[in-house]
């Protein structure tokens, strides 16, 4: 399942395609455009430690994994750390610091996080054509509360079958645990499912459970997806629709 197909190297929809039942979404950076409110927020954050804010390109960069590798890798990079540094970051964990700035970022975000983010382009029309034909769910790193009011509060919440998140299970994307959950919830089988996502970390989750993958470029965590082949890659969100329709 690795061949990667876009709109610019084939003119047929795989044959794979005919098979699916259920499409899985990742929800920042494929469904909504966040980057702001959470850009805002973290920064927010810094500035309660008494710290600079970063520029938003860089946090954006972090976004992807969940809250608290977000708020490592900003405090990190804070510090003058690599963002990426293991050592660091374990350090970092451990501190007064930073579940302060955690605490802080959640709190500022949770009351924000609809202030600027919006829906992608074509999502709700797509979606509404999409829900006919097949079940529709997120998957988020992010956590299930917030991801719900999001959606309810873009007014596509009613179009999912699901919406789970980062605190949903133990785990966490790239772990296959909260797709393999929806698979069996759902009953629906690993190769009647497409994993839709902007970032390594979904692609790598979907290949994880033994799901589809799609690969989005208008994301924020496109930076990564060389690290990992999807087997369909979009560069909008409508250009799913010629795939499975």
């Amino acid at each position: 399942m690795d061949a990667k197909t876009s709109l610019d190297t084939a003119c047929s929809q795989p044959a794979w395609t005919a098979g699916l039942r259920l499409l899985v979404f990742d929800l920042d950076g494929t469904l909504i455009d966040s980057a702001g409110d959470i850009i805002d927020s973290a920064n927010a954050a810094l500035r309660e430690l008494g710290r600079a804010a970063l520029p938003g390109e860089v946090i954006a960069g972090y976004i992807g994994n969940g809250a608290p590798v977000l708020m490592e890798r900003v405090l990190a990079r804070s510090n003058g750390q690599p963002a990426d540094d293991a050592a660091a970051s374990a350090a970092l964990r451990g501190s007064a610091v930073y579940q302060r700035a955690l605490a802080s970022f959640l709190s500022i975000y949770d009351r924000n996080k609809l202030a600027r983010t919006r829906l992608y382009e074509g999502v709700e029309p797509g979606l509404q054509r999409l829900e006919r034909k097949y079940t529709l769910a997120v998957l988020t790193n992010k956590p299930e509360r917030m991801s719900r009011e999001i959606l309810t509060g873009l007014g596509i919440a009613d179009l999912l079958a699901r919406i789970y998140g980062g605190d949903s299970f133990a785990t966490k994307k790239p772990d296959p645990e909260g797709l393999l959950r929806l698979l069996e919830e759902l009953g629906i089988r690993p190769e009647e499912a497409l994993m839709v996502g902007d970032s390594a970390v979904d692609i790598r989750a979907g290949k994880n459970a033994g799901c589809h993958t799609c690969a989005v470029s208008y994301g924020l965590g496109t930076a990564t997806l060389a690290e990992e082949t999807a087997e369909l890659h979009l560069d909008r969100f409508a250009e799913l629709l010629h795939w499975l329709e």
